[in-house]
Formats: structure tokens, C-alpha cells, sequence
């Protein structure tokens, strides 16, 4: 028997290329998905940030101890700090993203065919390709909001400033540093998101091919549920390989960001700052709601894209 065979005419009844989907609807339906998602796991991402940007004195150093925090100041509404500002800029980043992330990974997995690799190895590389490739081409747009959104994340949190609101911060870093004050940090975060983008879509590939492989006994056609148990249980190995390497960066990355004009200090600075007050382990500050965070998202994103294409495939 050809297991080989099996297992790619498996996995090939789980994957709808780029070229089967109706555009339109996805990103329309994709628009709503992904704004539900987001407003199911972005205080996560509050968590994580103010973990990041901690001083050495702040009282609260613990996931927990932020969300009381929060809850005690701040009511319900303070787990949401810059929504407004993330969600606004989310869509069209999502739709740079996703046209970039499967036009890419299409290409890719034509190129590397001629080697004969694995197939685990094939989409390793094709995804991760993809995900690299994704990710630059969304900074652009995800930088500012990021800067913005962080911001307003950490407002009056550990001694950091306070603002009325995203239009008040687009003021204050306007007149500060004018337009490249957006643009802060955006080595780092193309060092940071784009690596992570990689290795994240480069395991979520391979484990899948790894899983079915596992899994297949059969050439007939697998159940919605376990596609899904596949697809997730691929999404928590990708952020569990993703957060272990690039958490480092992206502590830097956010420390930047969100220091005010008089606080500015270089990326040395900061490194230094980190290692004074918590030696190597302050790089990983935050690395639990960070893997969480990267987990819950990683999931419930992967879950909502497959499901969305699956909705927006073309009928043959």
C-alpha cells in the first residue's frame, strides 16, 4: 500500500488552495471572523504587554496581579485598552497578510517540488516562506497601529504616560517624532514578527503533515472534527515553538514602543536595563500569557481561517 500516497491525498482533502476560494467573500466573512476573534482573546494581549514593560518596582509582576489591577481601576472596559485602535487597523493588515501569506506559499511549494523533499519538509518550507514573506509586507501597516495600540495598553501603568484616547496618542507622537515616531521600533518588529511568522506557519505546516501521517489508516475522507482536532493541536505546537524563540525580541521591541519621548532609550539600553533588573530571565518576561496569548490565538485564528476557506471555496 502507498501510505505516502494516503496520506497526501489525506491532507489534500483538508487544503483549499488560493486559487479555489472566492475572493470577495473572503475577505468580507473573514472581515467579521477575525474581528470576533479578536475581541474574544485581546485581553490577552493587555496582559502580556504590561508584563513586558513592568518596572523593576512595580507591584504587579504576575498575570493575575494585572488583571486585578485592571478590573480594580479600570472595570471590564480596561482589558480592552486600544481596541478601538487595534480592530481599525486589523482589517486591512489581515487583508495585506492573507493575500501574501497564500499567493506566497502556492509559488513556494512549486518551487521546492523539483527536490523531491518530504512533505512535512516541503510545507515546512513553503509555509515558512509564506509566513516570512506575510509578515513583511504587513508591517507597514501593523507597526503603527501597533506603537499606538501598545500605548494605550500601558497607559499609566508602571509610570507611563496617559492619554485621551488613540487620536491623543497619534498627537502626542506626532509632535514628538513626527511620522517615523509610528515607526518605532520597526527593525525590532520586522526582526521580531517576521521570524515568528515564520517558524509559527513553517511548525503549523510540518505538524500537520507529522499528525495525519500519525493519524491515517484510511483514504477516506476525514471528519469536520478531525480536521479541526488537527488543525488546533497544529496551532499549539507552532506557538509553542514560536513563543520559546522569539519572546526575547519582542520584550525589546515592546519596551521601545512604548516609551515616551523624554524616556527614549536605544535598543542597547533597554538590553542592558533588562539584564540589571532581572539578569537573562528578564527576556522572557511575560513568556507564559505571551505563549498563551500566542496559543489561544494561534488556535482560534487557524481554526477561523480554515473554517473561512472552507466556507469560500468555489463549488467544482
Amino acid at each position: 500500500m502507498d501510505t505516502a500516497g494516503t496520506h497526501r491525498q489525506s491532507f489534500g482533502q483538508t487544503e483549499i488552495n488560493w486559487d479555489k476560494l472566492d475572493k470577495t467573500k473572503f475577505y468580507l466573512v473573514g472581515a467579521g471572523i477575525f474581528s470576533g476573534v479578536t475581541v474574544a482573546l485581546y485581553p490577552i494581549s493587555v496582559v502580556k504587554t504590561r508584563l513586558q514593560v513592568a518596572s523593576h518596582e512595580s507591584i504587579e509582576r504576575s498575570a493575575v496581579s494585572v488583571i486585578k489591577g485592571l478590573l480594580k481601576t479600570d472595570g471590564i472596559p480596561g482589558l480592552y485598552k486600544g481596541f478601538g485602535t487595534v480592530v481599525t487597523g486589523a482589517i486591512p493588515t489581515r487583508v495585506i497578510f492573507l493575500t501574501a501569506l497564500e499567493t506566497t506559499k502556492a509559488a513556494a511549494f512549486k518551487m521546492v517540488e523539483p527536490f523531491k523533499l518530504s512533505e512535512p519538509t516541503q510545507a515546512a518550507i513553503a509555509n515558512g516562506v509564506a509566513g516570512m514573506m506575510a509578515s513583511l509586507c504587513s508591517q507597514a501597516v501593523f507597526v503603527p497601529v501597533d506603537v499606538v495600540s501598545q500605548r494605550l495598553m500601558v497607559q499609566g501603568y508602571s509610570g507611563h504616560a496617559t492619554y485621551n484616547g488613540g487620536l491623543d496618542v497619534v498627537r502626542q507622537i506626532i509632535k514628538a517624532d513626527g511620522v517615523r515616531g509610528f515607526y518605532r521600533g520597526f527593525g525590532l518588529s520586522v526582526i521580531t514578527y517576521s521570524p515568528t511568522s515564520a517558524v509559527w506557519w513553517a511548525s503549523y505546516g510540518a505538524s500537520q503533515r507529522f499528525i495525519w501521517r500519525l493519524l491515517d489508516d484510511s483514504i477516506s475522507a476525514p471528519s469536520e472534527e478531525k480536521i479541526m482536532a488537527v488543525q488546533a493541536a497544529g496551532g499549539i505546537f507552532a506557538a509553542a515553538t514560536a513563543s520559546c524563540i522569539t519572546t526575547p525580541m519582542d520584550t525589546i521591541k515592546t519596551r521601545l514602543q512604548v516609551m515616551g519621548h523624554a524616556k527614549r532609550l536605544s535598543t542597547r539600553q533597554v538590553v542592558k536595563s533588562l539584564i540589571a533588573d532581572d539578569g537573562w530571565t528578564g527576556f522572557y518576561r511575560g513568556l507564559g500569557p505571551r505563549f498563551f496569548s500566542m496559543s489561544a490565538w494561534g488556535t482560534s485564528m487557524i481554526l477561523a481561517y480554515e473554517y473561512l476557506k472552507r466556507m469560500c471555496a468555489k463549488d467544482e
